[in-house]
């Protein structure tokens, strides 16, 4: 029989064939995939013809669309709804696909090609985006050690194929960590927590087949425990396994994953002449340079260092109030703050919650976007790789232009956190091409599933993602949607998120689940009101992460990452009770693989130009401006990385924000 993974698909919109895929399809799927895009890749460096834009870089951008099938469908499943298998499959992939684009871009002839084209670039009559392209695929390679020979070249192919096993085996263990622990609660246990956390931990433990409700390391679960729980001790356990992911000894540990992992990228960039790996990833960033990075950062450190440590002071004496005596831990900073949030702004989360539902929040995410850029979200009846899962065809004015997935439930088999892919990337060579967008998050399942705010906020933005590849309109693949700086590519889902907070939204779509009654203008007013509480101890433990990050890789690599990280937090006066929100042992943004590595500072890079974008739809005509909605869709959600990310802002704003903005969005300084 045809592999389905290899056979053309002949479903609605060209979906995966979900359910006639098995896990023993993938690996003879790669390796079929693989060797048709080796022979693709030799028939395009061993062409006799005259290098040209066509023959070489167009060519390229066709080839391996094969591969590309079968790492959109096994990547999406290993992520979100792992097993045994897939893991294992995962551990023998990703060294064969490491080795196999380190032999592309060492490819000699193919190298001397794409420079023949590069170099006449000035006589061929390129588009704007032809020769973003041509730009891109040479830079990449360069990057990449094409130009290396010898040993630095032979060297740099094992670091590759190491990094690659190494980051897989990170994010395993982490899973593993995850996965394995989770504290039974007796009825007793249960005193004082709302009844959302109750129901969420019965549903918890019915999955782990516990004989009760349990707490797992499931964000979703263990944030709301360690805010409600009025016992100490159980807060404690379950916070120190929290943080103890990756670090538990044996077979799970990351600690010495995390050491080669920086010793394998330091090697990396001297390799190619950097001075450290922070300046090698940095240079296609807008930031450019670890320089601008930390500037950026210490002015955003001291102004919430100082908030937080205010706060600190105020939950002490509260928790000094309640007979316990000592220094405040952190293990006790969600539970007081969320006292004194409910007592300064009457704000209680339980009650917040029932108007919160998941359902709601996916049409009010929806009907922003219909508002702002005319599209329409149908439900599909599709096979999909999880019951949970769901999917809808998007439209405008009638016409086709994606698919969305969304994944939202909490699980054993999904790794944590929440993300933002594409099965298939909007492209129209050397065909057109809809895009197939996934949405995957980790809620508590409920019936109805009731969001956090917070949570609420995390649907939005992923959503913000989303939008970014579904509204893409350009040519080539490899510039399409999220296809951008890393220290942009938040721009568009973290400006999403201020339509949550646009009252007419909640107004409309924030109903009780039981009666259906809109949330109360007190409510909302409160909602927000307390916005940018507890602002001083979010913004310092991210901060404290994206420097860890920026240190770990802006110089020589450490010999022990726990002692360095230890030194750079003392260094920075954290406060004791505050952790970063990703120590090493469980970073996977930076450890899991390149993508955020000395990129962690993105998300408040970009924090700087969405404050400021938003600003410019309000001194407009207000949240749903339609002349501001179309400059963003025309000058950022449409135009991939074709062109620099300043100059796209610059398109859309007309110039670029200062750090004020980030502050006074935050609350750290008077408005």
């Amino acid at each position: 029989m045809t592999n389905p993974l290899l056979a053309e698909w002949q479903t609605l919109f060209e979906i995966a064939p979900f359910d006639r895929i098995k896990d023993e399809d993938f690996a003879p799927a790669l390796e079929e995939a693989l060797a048709a895009h080796r022979a693709e890749i030799a028939a395009i460096a061993e062409n006799s013809e005259p290098p040209n834009f066509a023959n070489v870089i167009e060519a390229l951008e066709g080839a391996g669309k094969a591969l590309d099938r079968v790492l959109g469908v096994f990547f999406t499943v290993a992520g979100a709804d792992s097993n045994p298998a897939r893991e294992g499959l995962q551990r023998d992939f990703s060294p064969k696909l490491a080795a196999h684009f380190s032999e592309i871009s060492a490819n000699k002839a193919l190298f001397a090609r794409v420079a023949a084209v590069w170099e006449a670039r000035e006589q061929l009559d390129l588009t704007d985006e032809q020769s973003r392209v041509l730009m891109l695929t040479h830079r990449g390679f360069v990057r990449s050690g094409a130009a290396l020979s010898g040993d630095d070249e032979a060297r740099m192919k094992e670091i590759k194929g190491r990094l690659a096993a190494l980051g897989t085996q990170f994010t395993q263990n982490l899973l593993a960590d995850e996965r394995e622990w989770f504290m039974e609660l007796s009825d007793s246990d249960l005193d004082g927590l709302p009844g959302f956390v109750v129901d969420a931990a019965r549903a918890a433990g019915a999955e782990k087949g516990a004989k009760g409700p349990v707490v797992t390391l499931s964000r979703s679960l263990i944030a709301p425990f360690l805010q409600f729980s009025p016992r100490r001790d159980l807060r404690e356990r379950a916070y120190r396994a929290w943080v103890a992911r990756g670090a538990n000894g044996g077979e799970t540990d990351n600690r010495e994953i995390a050491a080669e992992i920086l010793r394998l990228r330091e090697e990396r960039a001297r390799l190619l002449g950097y001075r450290s790996f922070a300046e090698y990833k940095l240079e296609t960033e807008m930031a450019r340079e670890p320089g601008r990075v930390r500037e950026l950062l210490m002015q955003v450190w001291h102004p919430a260092r100082a908030r937080a440590e205010s706060d600190a002071e105020v939950l002490t004496r509260m928790m000094h109030a309640d007979g316990i005596n000592g220094d405040l831990e952190p293990w006790d900073w969600r539970y007081y703050a969320e006292k004194r949030r409910k007592a300064e702004h009457d704000l209680d989360e339980a009650a917040l919650k029932p108007y919160l539902q998941l359902d709601r929040m996916i049409e009010a995410a929806f009907a922003c976007a219909h508002r702002l850029f005319g599209l329409a979200f149908r439900p599909l009846d599709v096979p999909l790789y999880h019951p949970d899962c769901r999917a809808w065809e998007v439209t405008r004015n009638g016409d086709h232009l994606a698919v969305f997935i969304g994944d939202y439930y909490a699980r054993g088999s999904k790794r944590s956190g929440a993300w933002c892919s594409a099965m298939r990337s909007q492209a129209r060579f050397p065909r057109v091409q809809t895009p197939v967008v996934i949405n995957v998050c980790n809620f508590a399942k409920g019936d109805p599933a009731l969001l956090s705010y917070d949570d609420a906020r995390t649907l939005f933005h992923e959503f913000g993602h989303a939008l970014h590849q579904m509204l893409s309109d350009v040519t080539y693949e490899s510039i399409s949607g999220t296809s951008v700086a890393r220290d942009f590519v938040e721009l568009p889902s973290q400006l999403y998120e201020h339509w949550l907070e646009v009252p007419e939204v909640l107004a409309e779509f924030a109903t009780h689940a039981e009666t259906g009654a809109p949330m109360p203008q007190a409510m909302l007013d409160k909602v927000l009101g307390a916005a940018n509480f507890d602002m001083g101890f979010q913004t310092v433990e991210y901060v404290a992460s994206a420097l860890v990050d920026l240190d770990f890789h802006d110089g020589t690599a450490p010999a022990d990452p726990m002692a360095a990280q230890a030194e750079t937090l003392a260094a920075l006066g954290m406060p004791r009770a505050i952790t970063m929100r990703h120590a090493t042992p469980h970073f996977a943004h930076v450890f899991a693989g390149d993508g955020y590595s000395s990129g962690y500072y993105s998300y408040m890079w970009s924090e700087v130009m969405d404050a400021d974008a938003f600003a410019a739809f309000n001194e407009a005509g207000g949240a749903f401006d339609p002349d501001r909605a179309q400059a963003l869709e025309r000058h950022i959600l449409s135009t991939g990385g074709s062109r620099e990310a300043q100059d796209l802002y610059l398109a859309f704003r007309g110039r670029m924000p200062g750090v004020e903005a980030l502050l006074k969005g935050r609350g750290l300084i008077a408005a």
